[in-house]
């Protein structure tokens, strides 16, 4: 399964909440959207409260943000206006899914950490103990043996050195926002306890014993998205399926979740590259 599959299969059901969803046709080309309502504005809101906003997603999927109250005709014409831009943005992010490639662990590439970039840089040096450090935009990777030229050798060794250190920044991060959190999920007794384990499929699980997993790679993206996969799970521990009452209970605590779910979808064949 490749990474952009994975991406779209991680909370796959959570994907249906738009339950509004509407098509067009460009050409030859039928395209679907989903069309997410805002809440009701204030009456001294500004007018661009009022516009359908139109974004296309990076693994193609067109959603479109509207006011509570547009018509159906109105969001059509909205689309049919901007049918070519859509498209063309479709087409576009057709051709670049084959660009992700995946990691050689080698100076120069992109590593992520809470959703900033930071270049990769391979320090040879016999007199310093193995390490991992960001320092000015910089994923400084430190070795006390020149790394083989050879692929495996070098993913055996660079990538155990980066491996360790996500799961070290993750086990920290995941702990603070668990306790940051938990005064929103007021069903939720004691402090619930949870592992850091590397998931091809999920972000994180929750058990039927309220015990969370949580995806190590679930660190490389901003703290908003790390809240919204803590939440959606810490939201099981009251509701165990994906019923009305968890979406409820999860727009209740995070009402904007929608549009975090929206960006670490957007990134999650980035942040699952390796």
């Amino acid at each position: 399964m490749s990474n952009q599959a994975v991406a779209a299969s991680i909370y796959p059901k959570e994907s249906r909440t738009t339950n509004e969803r509407g098509v067009f046709t460009y050409g030859n080309d039928t395209i679907h959207y989903d069309v997410i309502r805002k809440t009701k504005p204030a009456d001294n809101a500004k007018k661009s409260a009022r516009k359908v906003i139109i974004k296309v997603h990076p693994d193609q999927r067109v959603v479109a943000t509207v006011p509570h109250d547009a018509s159906d005709d109105a969001i059509q014409d909205a689309m049919h206006k901007r049918a070519r831009w859509i498209w063309q943005s479709i087409d576009e992010f057709a051709k670049q899914k084959d660009t992700v490639l995946p990691k050689r662990y080698v100076s120069g590439e992109t590593q992520f950490y809470l959703g900033k970039r930071y270049v990769l840089k391979i320090i040879n040096d016999t007199e310093q103990v193995p390490n991992v450090k960001l320092s000015r935009g910089k994923l400084n990777v430190t070795t006390k043996h020149e790394v083989s030229k050879d692929i495996d050798d070098r993913l055996m060794k660079i990538k155990s050195l980066i491996d360790k250190w996500y799961q070290h920044k993750a086990k920290a991060i995941f702990h603070e926002r668990v306790a940051e959190l938990l005064p929103k999920a007021t069903w939720v007794k004691g402090i619930p306890s949870f592992r850091v384990m590397a998931m091809k499929k999920q972000w994180g699980s929750c058990s039927n014993k309220g015990n969370l997993m949580l995806n190590p790679h679930l660190v490389k993206a901003p703290k908003e998205c790390i809240d919204y996969v803590i939440l959606h799970e810490l939201c099981h521990i009251a509701e165990h399926n994906h019923s009305e009452r968890f979406w409820r209970l999860l727009t209740q605590v995070m009402p904007n979740w929608k549009e975090v779910k929206a960006k670490l979808d957007d990134m999650a064949e980035m942040y699952l590259n390796e």
